[in-house]
């Protein structure tokens, strides 16, 4: 039964890529060259945690950053008294972030908030102001405020209750974006798309589509991720208006034929462009169970002998029979699901069933294994 709910899971995904096929649109698969997020990461505290932060006497780092904020506060201490505080309330974390395309300083951003020391939980926690640098190691927005977290970790010495993560937090809109990376929009009177999935064809109908509707050398599929586009001269002074007109064109994507198979879990996927040869199938399973027990031989009271264990062993094998079975030349996901189903062989079993099918040569498709 099982096995029928996801043959049915197949064949609705199918159906529903056959039937949009002709309908994807370019934004849906591709993106302009050049217009991405970047990666923005820093070092800060969280404060205000109720006794869950991190040992100030273990974790060395979290003490230094407290003591290095103190001074910066104007707050005079002598650090060997410093080194005697063993305060709970503070935790040492990573702030990660990305900063997307065309954003204007002002704007606002969610954080992710991280520890890095030994707190138990981040629950209640305030994060103070940390600067967000990207890779060049400028410093692109300033992040602090409270955090949400979802999730709690409470407990003592002999029982603990925990819900969620509760050393990750998330703070929305918790970063205060203070310069941008830019953007050449439309830079030389051309545009880049790059393909998501990379495909010939793909590449070529999408070209075509342009063509079609703006005019002949619009476009020009460079290989098998890139399209060219020449931007019009009605649109070179604002390329925005062909943009938003150019990406809601629709254009029929193709893919490889693929299976892909997670033997950890069981899943398999199958695309709708695979196709197998005739090949005959027959697949069982072999069950060979193996008892130990011990029986017990002792003499009667009084009378001479030692007493003696007997190890005894009992293995029982166990074969399913299964037919051969022919299946016939696949036209589609639905008549290679329906031939599989026949065998009623289970997802693991599958498994094994498409490795061997494409080791015999009769599976056109590729197959992942994960």
């Amino acid at each position: 039964m099982k096995f029928i709910k996801i043959l049915s899971i197949f064949l609705f995904f199918s159906t529903f890529m056959v039937q949009s096929a002709s309908a994807t649109r370019i934004k849906d698969i591709a993106q302009l060259g050049g217009v991405r997020e970047n990666q923005l990461i820093g070092y800060g505290l969280v404060t205000g945690l109720a006794g869950t932060g991190d040992d100030l006497k273990k974790v060395l780092f979290t003490r230094q950053a407290l003591y290095n904020m103190m001074v910066r506060q104007g707050i005079t201490i002598n650090p060997t008294d410093f080194a005697k505080i063993n305060s709970k309330n503070v935790a040492a974390v990573m702030i990660t972030a990305a900063l997307p395309p065309f954003a204007k300083p002002g704007s606002t951003i969610d954080v992710q908030v991280s520890s890095i020391g030994d707190a138990a939980s981040l629950a209640g926690g305030n994060l103070l102001m940390t600067a967000l640098k990207g890779p060049d190691g400028k410093v692109y927005a300033v992040a602090q405020g409270p955090m949400t977290i979802g999730a709690f970790s409470y407990g003592g010495k002999a029982a603990k209750a925990q819900k969620n993560h509760s050393t990750v937090g998330r703070i929305a809109n918790g970063a205060i974006i203070e310069q941008t990376v830019p953007v050449a929009l439309g830079e030389k009177g051309s545009l880049s798309y790059r393909l998501r999935t990379a495909d010939f064809t793909t590449a070529s109908n999408m070209s075509e589509a342009i063509n079609s509707t703006f005019g002949a050398g619009t476009a020009s599929p460079v290989d098998s991720t890139t399209v060219e586009v020449t931007i019009p001269d009605a649109f070179k002074a604002h390329p925005v208006p062909f943009i938003a007109r150019l990406e809601t064109l629709d254009i029929k994507t193709d893919t490889n034929a693929r299976v892909v198979i997670n033997e950890r879990t069981g899943t398999i996927v199958m695309g709708q462009d695979v196709r197998l040869s005739t090949v005959a199938v027959s697949h069982g399973n072999l069950s060979i169970v193996i008892k130990e027990a011990a029986d017990v031989i002792q003499p009667n009271p009084l009378a001479p002998g030692e007493t003696v264990v007997i190890p005894q062993t009992t293995v029982e094998v166990t074969e399913d029979t299964s037919e051969l079975m022919v299946v016939k030349e696949g036209v589609s996901i639905s008549a290679v699901a329906d031939a599989l189903n026949a065998i009623g062989a289970t997802p693991r079993d599958l498994i094994a069933i498409f490795q061997a099918i494409k080791a015999a040569g009769a599976m056109h498709g590729e197959l992942v294994v994960l």
